[in-house]
């Protein structure tokens, strides 16, 4: 009886966790499924602008593209650039203030493509914030809190009170009624991507809880570093902001040669960071640089030589929750698990609105002599 009661209970929160937050797992699977291959969706159908032809001619440095994306864009501000060391013929990216993004060509420095973001980064904005701001953000990270205990519920609920009725706990039915079909999808499906849904929505997490980041730091016995504090001397000549750049850029490349991308972007409140990625397997091989935008001056350095056992979950995070670790299977693996996890709510709803309907008995008339 008590375990009957417990598991009404656990059926009760997993019911209207998911029919409260639904829509929202909905959106965020979708959104992710297609986020798993931004790389490959990129490389096949945006070649015509992210890269030109091969030239055997050296990169024609930042200043000149700086200096040019000011000319053309002379009242807005530059946010993010991004430079793909790895690929001399790569177009270099500069993202504007206003949300404008510009390709240069990396041996002239000439225009070759002017627009907003692309579909793929809208669809990244769906997925972190429901194009919502602030208050999206909050919905989104609070739905995935519950999706990870609607998750939990769901094993809780899936695991068979009998081992000879584990068989049919992972086995589909596919000949049976839509009843029995939509039910088997919901509950095997579910139980076999939770793994990887347990996973990616964990990782999720961090993103957005620094409590999240703490846990780990106290699991790993290691506090996340901030990088080693550099003290400079301030410069007696400041640079215009091409020239600046592009310094921080070369020095920095000649220091530590290697990089496979580099992106340089303003971070608010008067702060720079240059971030470099080389080749890597499992965590994120990355030096990060943070510099006064005003002055150019570094301030503070961390490299991946240095990184503790926090450091190494911070530089894994990224390529685990999109599915990059491990390469094309793994990325595979997560999209058939976030397709599963957009279903959850379909048949979950449908389960429930069967039930609903469910006629009741009739009552038995008394007919008195």
């Amino acid at each position: 009886m008590k375990s009957r009661n417990f598991k009404n209970t656990i059926r009760n929160i997993h019911l209207w966790l998911g029919l409260a937050t639904g829509l929202v797992v909905f959106i965020i699977s979708v959104t992710g499924a297609l986020y798993i291959f931004e790389e490959e969706i990129r490389d096949f159908t945006q070649k015509d602008f992210r890269y030109v032809g091969l030239q055997q001619k050296p990169f024609v440095g930042l200043d000149q593209i700086i200096s040019n994306f000011e000319k053309l864009s002379p009242n807005d501000q530059l946010r993010l650039i991004r430079i793909e060391d790895g690929f001399s013929n790569a177009t270099v990216e500069i993202t504007s203030k206003k949300g404008m993004v510009y390709y240069f060509n990396p041996y002239d420095a000439t225009l070759v493509k002017k627009g907003g973001e692309d579909w793929l980064q809208v669809v990244e904005h769906i997925h972190t914030s429901l194009l919502l701001g602030k208050t999206g953000e909050f919905i989104m990270q609070w739905s995935v809190i519950i999706f990870v205990l609607m998750l939990i519920t769901g094993l809780i609920l899936w695991f068979p009170g009998q081992m000879r009725l584990l068989k049919q706990s992972l086995t589909i039915k596919r000949k049976a009624s839509f009843k029995r079909l939509n039910y088997d999808l919901h509950n095997v499906l579910g139980f076999y991507a939770s793994v990887v849904l347990l996973i990616t929505a964990l990782s999720g997490l961090y993103f957005a809880f620094k409590s999240v980041k703490n846990a780990a730091s106290f699991f790993t016995g290691s506090k996340l570093g901030q990088g080693k504090a550099i003290v400079l001397a301030k410069p007696t000549h400041i640079d215009s902001i091409p020239a600046r750049y592009n310094k921080i850029y070369t020095e920095t490349k000649v220091k530590y040669p290697g990089a496979i991308s580099t992106s340089l972007s303003l971070r608010g409140k008067g702060e720079l960071r240059l971030r470099m990625i080389y080749p890597y397997r499992w965590a994120r091989n990355q030096n990060t640089f943070f510099y006064e935008e005003a002055t150019g001056t570094m301030t503070r350095a961390k490299l991946y030589k240095d990184f503790n056992g926090a450091d190494l979950i911070e530089a894994t995070n990224y390529d685990l929750h999109t599915g990059r670790l491990l390469g094309l299977p793994n990325k595979i693996l997560s999209f058939l698990a976030a397709l599963v996890a957009a279903s959850l709510p379909i048949t979950g709803f449908i389960i429930w609105w069967k039930k609903r309907k469910k006629p009741r008995k009739a009552k038995p008339v008394l007919i008195h002599g």
